[in-house]
Order: structure tokens, then C-alpha cells, then sequence
């Protein structure tokens, strides 16, 4: 089954930009694609798709959001 991501403009001036378990990428659906697994102020700790170290990185790299897609 493949998964469906709705993906948004990130908007930085929201109180809270991105949730755990938001994805994140500088294009929508480009790579890399990186899953939220916590925020901190600014910053987001990131895990990419091959599960590398989780990674802590400022949320201004970033221009978008998504997020999986209810079942259509």
C-alpha cells in the first residue's frame, strides 16, 4: 500500500509550525523527507527515511509540511 502525504507551505510564524510525526522537506514530496520525533523551540529532531541517527535541525531549513492523508 503506498502512502498518501498532504503537503502545506510551512508556515513559520505559527505558534507551533510542525507536530511529532509531521514530515518535512524542502520540496513538497522532494528528498530528502524527514519525520518529526520532537520540537524544540526553533529546532526539530529529525529522522530521515533510511533511519539514520535522528538528527537536530532548525526548522528554517525547511518550506514544507506534511502529514499522511486520511484513507481516501
Amino acid at each position: 500500500m503506498v502512502s498518501v502525504v498532504d503537503w502545506a507551505l510551512l508556515d513559520h510564524t505559527a505558534p507551533e509550525p510542525v507536530q511529532v510525526g509531521d514530515m518535512v522537506s524542502t520540496e513538497p514530496g522532494g528528498m530528502p523527507i524527514y519525520r518529526v520525533m520532537a520540537v524544540e523551540a526553533d529546532r526539530a529532531v529529525l529522522e530521515d527515511e533510511q533511519h539514520s541517527a535522528p538528527r537536530n535541525m532548525p526548522l528554517a531549513a525547511f518550506r514544507w509540511r506534511g502529514a499522511l492523508a486520511p484513507h481516501r
